[in-house]
C-alpha cells in the first residue's frame, strides 16, 4: 500500500511537471510572437524612415508651388484647346450647313417658279383667246408649251421663252 501511495504522488508530481511544461511551452511561444511583433515593428519603423527619407527627396525635387501654376496653365490651354475645337467643328457644320440650305433654297425657288409657269401658263389660255382675232398662229405655239410644262419637256428654246415669260411677269 506504502508503494502505491508512493506511486500515486509520482504520478501527480509528473502530471503536474507536464502541465507546467505545456505553460512554459506556451509562455515561450508567447514571448516568440512579442518578439516577432518587435521585429516586424522595428521593420515598418524602418521603412518608415525610409520612405519619409524618398518623399523629402522628392518634395525638394518636385516643388508643389510650380506644379501648380504648371497644372493651371495646362488646364487653361486645355480649356482653350477645346473651345477652339468646338469652334472649328460649328464652322465646318455652318459651312456644310450653308450647302444644304442653299440647296435647299434653290430646289424651293425652283417649285416657286414652276408654280409661277403653272399659273402663267394657265392665264395664257385667256389671254390667247383675247388675242385670238389678231395671232390664231401664236395659240398653237402656246398650247404647245403648256404641253410642254406639263409634260416636263427640257427644250432650250421653250426653257428660254419660259423664262423671259417669267421675267415679264416678275416687272
Amino acid at each position: 500500500m506504502g508503494s502505491a501511495k508512493a506511486l500515486a504522488k509520482e504520478i501527480l508530481m509528473s502530471r503536474k511537471a507536464v502541465n507546467r511544461l505545456y505553460e512554459n511551452k506556451a509562455q515561450l511561444n508567447s514571448i516568440s510572437m512579442h518578439l516577432g511583433e518587435s521585429v516586424a515593428i522595428a521593420r515598418t519603423v524602418g521603412h518608415l524612415s525610409k520612405s519619409t527619407e524618398v518623399m523629402k527627396l522628392v518634395n525638394n525635387l518636385m516643388k508643389a508651388p510650380e506644379v501648380a501654376v504648371t497644372m493651371q496653365e495646362f488646364s487653361k490651354e486645355m480649356t482653350k484647346a477645346g473651345i477652339i475645337e468646338e469652334m472649328v467643328n460649328d464652322t465646318i457644320d455652318t459651312a456644310l450647313d450653308s450647302d444644304d440650305i442653299e440647296e435647299e433654297t434653290e430646289e424651293k425657288v425652283d417649285k416657286v417658279l414652276s408654280e409661277i409657269a403653272g399659273e402663267t401658263a394657265a392665264q395664257l389660255p385667256e389671254a390667247v383667246r383675247k388675242e385670238r382675232s389678231r395671232v390664231p398662229a401664236q395659240r398653237a405655239s402656246t398650247s404647245q408649251q403648256e404641253q410642254a410644262i406639263a409634260e416636263g419637256v427640257d427644250d432650250e428654246e421653250e426653257l428660254e421663252e419660259l423664262r423671259a415669260r417669267l421675267d415679264k411677269v416678275r416687272s
